[in-house]
């Protein structure tokens, strides 16, 4: 049967896909081969497929693909998390759009609605992931909020607080006013914004003198509960003691002393506003000063504010502007730029705000987090990001794990109706512990707050086999720890440290071996894509366009662990390119008749050469999977099919046009062919596939597959071959050079003559005729005079061209080329004959140097040789 034109990518994604899935090769069960694990990093339930996804995904099927080929059970457990605010918001969005206000239904009809959003949009990135080619063990898919992960959870929270990790106690949090929630430092986004600095006059009480203070934050003054002042500072020293007046509302506040003002800094005196700063409300704990919040948590102004209540923040920022300047209280306003921290969800700016909420004491979980990156046990790759990591957890802080929210994982506090709590399970349990410390069982009621989303998925290599729970069942303990967890830089806190923070809390284990750490996917100005930006092609489009295989070797071609891709589209092209080279290679093939001879001396050789060339490659591809370098091992595997099978191997074998090639040949071709489609299947999954089954290779077992065959494995290779067959590929390349150079066509076949000194040039001879079309191959042990000479290894090469060039123009050709190999040779000569040079660099740099030197000379004598032939 014929093979196809031309390859039909979506064809054959849409055929063996569902292949893959009805024959279980995705399906993990424990038994006794060696375990090989990934737990995807579950994506938000809101999401939909974006290149970042794209990569991450494709280097996690890569690494489980190859790990199923060399016979470890490989188990890719996908999911998704349920993403609390996100969910949240696109839940009260779509209430809006039906005319119903959050709050104006139970939290138990709210839930009702989220529970049908999720269902009915929350698995749109998983579908799309098939499409992807992932290869992920479906049948185990979780979310963060399934019973058994929910559970666990609680179970987490309930451990934590008893073990005396979590507290609860009014601190100031990071306030997001549209999602009305509390976030954690690492969910804020610090930007560079551009601002107004505002300088305000305070009135001395009983005086005409006033203080100037700077602020970007006019619509705060409200809640001023003193102004500071340096100690030090002589300019205010007749001020200490004294009260000011808060301008607008005329109420009286200390002017009080601290060495925390900088002197330098504005005009040295500090608008204290504890309820509203961090640093503010440190130094009013310490003076014991009124704490006045103005601010709603929509972020409008109170009933404490005095003025303007009910005004949005940002509105009152204007409008108390203009009621100083209109009062004659500013001095001076200027521009101003400063860093404010935005909602990672939402991208509201951010409200300090003083809030009872739950926290975790990090200090003491973090040490073992920490020990095993500094000991080698988890492997941070690139390595590059250890510092980072490490300076985080040695200055981390409690961790704020309460979130003003419906949706997620409701903590397992009660209150009474005096407002003590206790932490149980249920609330019959609540009640039994109210009574055994003999308080109030009246009025009991659940707390409101949701646990913060990375809570729930820092248990995820666990809860996913439900570890937490039952941690003595089989699947944990053949599963866990992990092998490789493949995510992005930017949540290495957020989500790495606290999966190796919980699971060493839970089996003195870390949760996986080795990280490694995507970077960022970039358009080709180097911008992070994104939406707003219109600069990020839709993933779903581009496989539509260059087949799923294309993209993804287009992906990896571009991505270097740790480092950020700077992806073009062309990208894709030269992934499409390789599937048709591979396509048309196996066309090739395929359409050879047979003639059953053994095989010719030439095309033994050629295999020696190829094996030896194959086997070389799979230990380059070894080490650089080793090393997780997938982008180079991507590319070694692109060139030694694109060059190496494709354009020197098949060549060197392939039988005249329209002659038969020879049985035994043909069977070494098809061999060779099986070997390199399951050395690229872990990349090109469909197409490797698709020509796996093809007919050439006989009728396949049931279950004999390209996405389990035997990946190739490391085997001795001679590198003498390797080495003598380049000096080959450089004689022909050499002779097509001089052709291409001297405009004589590649019909014309040409006489060559070598002095062979080095390699034995004779069992190459076939070859070399064939693919440098030579008309006679002689070997001599003289120059031959009239003939364009060149070096091939350390061998000279000769080409006599007779009529076939211009005379004049090769001589000034020569005569240009040795001018510029001489100009190099003086730089070459002029570095050796520096001292400080060949005394301080390193033996091996020295010798390249000399190398070239005698290179150069070597090649000028043979272009004057040419020279002097032309007479």
């Amino acid at each position: 049967m014929s093979i196809a034109k031309t390859y039909n990518p979506k064809e054959a994604e849409e055929k063996w896909y569902s292949y893959w899935m009805e024959n279980g090769f995705f399906r993990s069960t424990p038994d006794e081969r060696e375990p090989y694990t990934i737990v995807m990093p579950p994506p938000n339930v809101t999401g939909v497929l974006h290149m970042g996804h794209m990569l991450n995904n494709t280097i996690q099927d890569v690494l489980i693909r190859r790990a199923r080929m060399q016979g470890k059970n490989a188990c890719w457990v996908p999911g998704t998390d349920h993403a609390s605010i996100a969910t949240e918001a696109k839940v009260v969005a779509m209430l809006k759009e039906q005319g119903i206000d959050k709050k104006s239904i139970t939290r138990e009809e709210f839930l009702k609605y989220a529970w049908e959003w999720k269902e009915k949009y929350g698995g749109i990135i998983l579908k799309q992931l098939e499409k992807l080619g992932a290869s992920c063990d479906w049948d185990r898919t979780k979310f963060t909020m399934d019973p058994d992960l929910s559970e666990a959870v609680i179970d987490t929270f309930i451990k934590f607080y008893k073990e005396g990790y979590i507290y609860r106690g009014v601190r100031m949090v990071n306030w997001d006013p549209q999602g009305k929630t509390a976030l954690s430092d690492e969910e804020v986004i610090r930007k560079e914004v551009n601002q107004k600095l505002y300088y305000i006059r305070y009135q001395i009480k009983d005086s005409d003198e006033y203080v100037t203070i700077a602020t970007t934050r006019p619509e705060t003054i409200m809640a001023d509960t003193a102004i500071c002042i340096n100690p030090n500072d002589t300019r205010y020293s007749h001020l200490q003691g004294r009260t000011a007046l808060v301008p607008l509302i005329n109420r009286e506040i200390p002017i009080i002393t601290d060495e925390y003002v900088e002197m330098e800094f504005g005009t040295g005196c500090l608008k204290v506003t504890p309820a509203h700063d961090l640093n503010d409300y440190e130094l009013g704990q310490k003076h014991n000063l009124e704490v006045i919040d103005i601010l709603d948590d929509d972020g409008t102004l109170n009933e404490k504010a005095q003025i303007l209540v009910g005004e949005d923040r940002f509105i009152a920022r204007k409008k108390v502007a203009k009621m100083l300047e209109e009062a004659g209280q500013i001095d001076k306003i200027e521009d101003y730029k400063s860093q404010v921290g935005f909602s990672e969800r939402t991208d509201a700016a951010i409200e300090p705000k003083l809030s009872m909420q739950w926290f975790c004491k990090m200090d003491q979980l973090a040490k073992p987090a920490l020990e095993y990156v500094e000991d080698g046990t988890i492997k941070l790759i690139p390595e590059k990001f250890f510092a980072s990591y490490k300076h985080w957890m040695e200055n981390v802080k409690d961790w704020c794990i309460s979130r003003q929210l419906w949706w997620g994982q409701r903590i397992p506090a009660w209150y009474n109706d005096r407002n003590e709590w206790v932490v149980a399970k249920t609330e019959a349990e609540a009640v039994a512990e109210f009574e055994s410390l003999g308080k109030s069982t009246n009025g009991i009621r659940q707390e409101d707050d949701v646990l913060d989303t990375w809570f729930s998925s820092g248990l995820w290599p666990m809860s996913v086999f439900d570890g937490v729970r039952h941690p003595d069942n089989a699947e944990f303990n053949y599963y866990y720890p992990t092998n490789d967890l493949v995510t992005a830089p930017e949540i290495l806190f957020f989500w790495v440290a606290r999966m190796i923070i919980m699971g060493h809390d839970y089996t003195q284990k870390p949760p996986f071996r080795n990280v490694y750490l995507t970077g960022i996917v970039r358009d080709k100005l180097g911008r992070k894509m994104s939406k707003s930006l219109g600069n990020s092609p839709d993933p779903i489009e581009l496989m539509e366009q260059y087949g799923t295989d294309g993209v993804r070797v287009g992906m990896l071609l571009s991505s270097p662990a740790g480092n950020d891709l700077m992806f073009d589209v062309s990208y894709c092209e030269q992934g499409r390119n390789f599937a048709n080279k591979i396509w048309n290679a196996f066309r090739l093939v395929k359409g050879w008749e047979t003639v059953d001879q053994p095989a010719t001396d030439a095309q033994k050789t050629a295999a020696t050469w190829f094996e030896n060339r194959f086997n070389q490659a799979v230990a380059d591809i070894d080490e650089h999977f080793a090393n997780y370098r997938l982008s180079d091992a991507l590319m070694s595997t692109y060139k030694l099919i694109w060059d190496d099978f494709c354009a020197w191997y098949l060549e060197l074998v392939k039988p005249a046009y329209q002659a038969p090639i020879e049985t035994e040949t043909l069977e070494t071709v098809k061999t060779f062919f099986e070997k390199v489609l399951a050395l690229a299947h872990p990349f090109m999954p469909f197409l490797t596939e698709e020509l796996w089954h093809d007919e050439l290779f006989g009728a396949r077992e049931k279950g004999d597959c390209a996405i389990v065959a035997t990946y190739p494995i490391t085997q001795p290779f001679d590198e003498q071959i390797i080495k003598e067959f380049e000096v080959v590929q450089q004689v022909i390349s050499e002779v097509r050079s001089i052709r291409n150079t001297k405009g004589i066509s590649p019909k014309v076949a040409l006489p060559l003559a070598i002095n062979a000194t080095v390699i034995d040039f004779k069992k190459y001879q076939e070859s070399i005729i064939k693919l440098a079309n030579i008309a006679e191959l002689t070997f001599v042990s003289e120059k031959v005079h009239g003939a364009v000479s060149f070096l091939a290894g350390k061998d000279e090469c000769y080409v006599a061209l007779e009529s076939n060039i211009d005379v004049a123009a090769e001589k000034e050709r020569i005569t240009k080329e040795i001018a510029y190999l001489k100009g190099f040779l003086a730089s070459v000569e002029k570095k050796l004959s520096n001292e400080r040079f060949v005394q301080n660099a390193k033996p091996e740099i020295v010798q390249n140097e000399q190398n070239k030197k005698a290179d150069a000379e070597a090649k000028i004598a043979i272009l004057e040789e040419s020279l002097r032939s032309l007479g």
